[in-house]
């Protein structure tokens, strides 16, 4: 009988998960009144989700949970609309 090959055995085994150390510090605690002030802040100033999460050291997950419930957008303002044909044909 031929022994399982290490790959086989490899793809049984689950793997860990990695924690990522940037987000450890604000896991599960309350948002204060100035991390909600930096996240209107940044939203109103076009910032993508995953740097406001880096600045406030959240996860892009909780910032964009956050905004949902705070009633804070974080779709950019200034993108051009989806029709960019002219209205004029030629």
């Amino acid at each position: 009988m031929p022994k399982p090959s290490k790959k086989s055995l490899a793809n049984l085994i689950p793997a860990k998960k990695k924690k990522n150390p940037k987000y450890t510090r604000h896991t599960g605690q309350p948002w204060t009144s100035a991390e909600m002030k930096e996240l209107k802040a940044l939203a109103k100033g076009n910032t993508p989700t995953r740097v406001i999460g880096l600045k406030l050291q959240r996860s892009e997950t909780s910032i964009r949970s956050k905004a949902q419930r705070e009633g804070v957008s974080l779709k950019p303002a200034n993108q051009s609309p989806y029709t960019r044909r002219s209205s004029k044909r030629r």
